[in-house]
């Protein structure tokens, strides 16, 4: 039996929760691995990695994906696990059916704790990450592990088989239906992002197959939004453990990881990172304060 209860798996009183990331790798930093590591550290929590993918991308465009062979892929969390407890998996962009049934497999047989799971199937240039023969195994093998799924609309509509949600109304329905996919007789949690609907405000859903949590947030006028997905998810992973055994801790992580990624957001122009979408500032509670660079007219 998995164990997927925040609490049983929160770090002991005093001690830095270890988390890790299975996901692909962004060079420029904004995606994937190197964001979710980024994200555990601003956050308080120690990161480990694990490589399911290597891309070759950049601010504007996806140029190649290369997954590495199954074997290494299982070598690589067999030996973490092995010597490292792990409060908390992060799953990100895994590639192919292949690193997916691995990745699900592993899970299973080291009863992987918190596992968030980020469905990543398009990059924000368009291009996709995901092989369609890897949708299958990622709802039979990976979904039912999950603790926390943290789909965008988009990915909903892909998971669901139908087209994406166009209201909060109809993302009502769509979470309903995802949690639905999640195993019914334990606690598992949708986490819909709504970021895709247009308006000055855009509203997230958090849903346990009861309680349905609206989180609303001012929409930042930026393009500097490359990598939110991951940093979200890698960020309720972070806190999962650290808010374990309080009053709603779900909640409690999700709240506080949707506040810092507002921030990490607002704050992304102090960077200056590519021509495209340029990645969010996953430091700026820690760094200076720094005068964004004026734009050359």
């Amino acid at each position: 039996m998995m164990n997927t209860s925040a609490a049983s798996a929160s770090a002991p009183a005093g001690r830095i929760p270890n988390v890790v990331s299975i996901a692909g790798v962004d060079p420029g930093g904004g995606a994937g691995v190197f964001a979710d590591l980024k994200t555990f550290s601003a956050l308080g929590a120690y990161g480990c990695g694990v490589i399911a993918a290597l891309t070759a991308q950049n601010t504007r465009t996806v140029t190649g994906v290369h997954v590495p062979p199954t074997d290494f892929l299982r070598l690589q969390i067999d030996t973490l696990f092995a010597d490292v407890a792990l409060a908390a998996t992060k799953i990100g962009m895994l590639g192919s059916a292949e690193v997916t049934a691995t990745v699900a497999d592993r899970l299973a047989h080291w009863q992987a704790a918190n596992v968030v799971l980020d469905p990543v199937m398009v990059a924000k240039s368009g291009d996709s990450l995901l092989a369609k023969s890897a949708l299958a195994m990622l709802r039979e093998a990976l979904l039912p592990q999950a603790f926390v799924i943290t789909p965008n609309l988009p990915e909903a509509g892909v998971l669901l088989e139908q087209r994406a949600p166009e209201s909060v109304k109809e993302m009502y329905r769509a979470a309903e239906r995802l949690r639905a996919l999640l195993p019914l007789a334990s606690e598992r949690w949708v986490l819909l992002k709504g970021g895709h609907l247009p308006g000055s405000e855009l509203v997230d859903l958090l849903f346990d197959g009861d309680r349905m949590v609206e989180l609303p947030a001012p929409r930042i006028d930026t393009r500097n939004t490359h990598g939110t997905g991951c940093t979200l998810s890698s960020a309720v992973a972070a806190l999962l453990p650290q808010t374990a055994g309080g009053l709603r801790p779900v909640e409690a992580a999700v709240r506080h990881a949707r506040q810092w990624l507002l921030g990490a957001i607002a704050r992304a122009g102090e960077l200056t990172v590519g021509h495209g979408h340029g990645p969010v500032h996953h430091f700026h509670a820690l760094w200076r304060r720094q005068e964004p660079p004026k734009e050359s007219t």
